[in-house]
């Protein structure tokens, strides 16, 4: 029996873009297949499914009800690059060479 609940309809979705490794995106495609509904159905059913037994977050959840979606255009993860300030060799893409940042590619 699946551990997955019957679709509903009528949700607002919204897109969110993601990086899985490689096996957990096999397992994804793999039980989307075993289901027979796509990957974006399972996640939101994993999600709130696995969620919802986090007693301590469901908690914490209820005493800040508030949106934590970012803004859009706010990147929390990476703080942009200001004009002078250090380039370090991980936030390009340009070669390297003996470990020091190439000016010429």
């Amino acid at each position: 029996m699946p551990l997955i609940k019957p679709r509903t309809r009528g949700k607002q979705l919204v897109r969110h873009i993601a990086r899985l490794d490689r096996e957990t995106n096999e397992t994804l495609y793999a039980y989307a297949h075993f289901l027979g509904e796509p990957t974006d159905y399972v996640l939101n059913q994993v999600i709130d499914t696995v969620l919802a037994k986090d007693k301590e977050f469901q908690a914490w959840r209820a005493e800040h009800p508030e949106s934590h979606v970012p803004r859009p255009g706010h990147r929390a993860h990476r703080p942009r690059r200001r004009r002078g300030d250090p380039v370090h060799v991980r936030d390009t893409h340009m070669p390297t060479v003996s470990g020091v940042l190439s000016a010429h590619p």
